[in-house]
């Protein structure tokens, strides 16, 4: 039985896509950086043959990594279902901050995708689990690095 890992859509197509850019740019420059270190004679002494060959060993690893998330992928594509206001894995979630009024947005992503500078938060993450379930209106208690914070959620959207 295999683990499979959510991820959203969008998130699966970026993997997908970076698999692909490194399959069929980055691998072929490699292999031709190598053949051209190559043709400078003596490979003991040859800084670049060196040089491309540990570039080629971590692309070749970054390939299988990717090909392995890839394979354990559960697409969760939620802009198909009808939006029933709760909160769910790949939903996007307007808070409002209630002692200072401060707007956030976040949606929730697998762990793979998540990014706090693009509004994006793991599954894992204590916001997101204080969420899951909840609808708009509910109020949420979120424990934080700077202490206990209540948000009201203010819409959920399904995009």
């Amino acid at each position: 039985m295999s683990i499979r890992v959510p991820m959203t859509a969008s998130g699966a197509e970026a993997l997908k896509a970076e698999l692909e850019r490194l399959k069929r740019v980055e691998r072929p420059a490699i292999i031709a950086a190598i053949a051209e270190a190559r043709a400078h004679g003596d490979l003991k002494e040859n800084a670049e043959y060196h040089a491309a060959k540990e570039k080629q060993s971590f692309l070749e690893g970054r390939i299988q990594e990717l090909e392995s998330k890839i394979s354990h992928l559960q697409i969760i594509d939620i802009s198909h279902l009808p939006n029933e206001g709760k909160v769910i894995f790949g939903s996007t979630v307007t808070l409002v901050d209630v002692e200072t009024d401060a707007n956030v947005c976040y949606q929730i992503v697998g762990e793979e995708e998540a990014d706090i500078k693009l509004g994006k938060i793991s599954i894992s993450s204590p916001i997101a689990r204080a969420l899951i379930g909840k609808e708009c209106g509910d109020e949420v208690d979120v424990k934080t690095p700077g202490g206990m914070v209540t948000y009201e959620i203010s819409d959920v959207r399904y995009v």
